[in-house]
């Protein structure tokens, strides 16, 4: 069985591009659906605005996003400040933070909806939505 050159030529593409498809922004939590955390949320420096993030969307302060380390983009997470019990639903489109003791990185907004951007920090809770 002889293959052509044009045949092997159309597989070799085929596999390539297979290979850069990402998978879509679907906000389905799939397993990990109420998985909890508890850490401290810090929030975006206004220097990123505009800049791209990870999942390809651009930073917006004013949306209610976040970054996580691991879970899928256009997860639904709902974010408890626990001195307050005030909490807000973000979608995860960016990753981060890498800092020790941090679990999840706000949008500018997000945090100032459960607690004051003065403090740069709040101990939180998250919970993953269905």
């Amino acid at each position: 069985m002889q293959v052509s050159i044009k045949t092997l030529f159309l597989l070799l593409c085929m596999a390539i591009l297979a290979g850069c498809s990402t998978a879509p922004l679907s906000g389905s939590a799939g397993k990990w659906a109420g998985h909890k955390e508890s850490g401290q949320a810090s929030y975006y420096a206004d220097k990123f605005q505009n800049r791209k993030t990870a999942s390809g969307q651009l930073y917006k302060a004013n949306l209610k996003t976040a970054a996580h380390r691991t879970l899928p983009f256009g997860t639904k997470v709902r974010v408890t400040n626990v001195k307050n019990g005030k909490s807000v639903v973000v979608r995860i489109n960016d990753r981060g933070p890498f800092v020790r003791g941090r679990i999840i990185d706000l949008s500018r907004s997000a945090f100032s909806s459960i607690g004051n951007t003065r403090d740069g920090l709040i101990n939180v809770r998250i919970e993953v939505l269905r």
